[in-house]
């Protein structure tokens, strides 16, 4: 392990990125394609500018893993398109196998927080019997949403999951 903090360029960029998606989407609900296709080009140009081809190959993996990480939850309509395009653009900065650790730490830090949020707004009771129905109904009729616990449909509190997102590459640059 480096020393706590020993952060490059592209660790520094990444961590401002989540910084700005997590305020904005904690205020708004909302994280606009500006910041998350603004950051992804800008980290393919850098690392095109520094690494020629194989580092354009190295911020172009990291996309595609970061996207990759978050589809199926998007497709079962369980978080927003804006999520997928912030882990997406982080891996740009990060590289796939930094931001494959950014999204388990994320993970973590979403089922924590979830915790937490449902607890605090007295619905945790109900949280615990969706995630019941939906895993039943996962191995009963296989993988696809249930309409009724989409986010579209829910009634239950949300969570801005830019912070979790914020929370696990903090935690995957600090633990690197």
């Amino acid at each position: 392990m480096t020393a706590m903090w020993d952060m490059s360029f592209t660790h520094l960029v990444a961590l401002v990125v989540a910084a700005i998606a997590c305020a904005i989407d904690l205020r708004t609900r909302r994280i606009p394609n500006a910041l998350t296709f603004g950051a992804a080009a800008a980290a393919l140009v850098f690392h095109f500018a520094a690494g020629g081809l194989s580092g354009l190959a190295i911020g172009s993996a990291g996309w595609l893993a970061g996207a990759a990480m978050l589809l199926v939850p998007y497709a079962l309509g369980g978080m927003g398109a804006g999520d997928v395009k912030l882990l997406a653009a982080l891996g740009a900065w990060l590289g796939a196998t930094e931001v494959a650790w950014a999204g388990v730490y994320s993970a973590l830090a979403a089922a924590l927080m979830a915790v937490i949020v449902a607890w605090a707004n007295g619905y945790l009771r109900e949280a615990g019997r969706n995630v019941w129905l939906m895993v039943t109904s996962w191995c009963v009729l296989g993988l696809r949403p249930i309409p009724e616990l989409t986010l579209a449909a829910s009634r239950g509190p949300r969570l801005a999951y830019a912070a979790p997102i914020l929370v696990g590459t903090a935690a995957r640059l600090w633990l690197q």
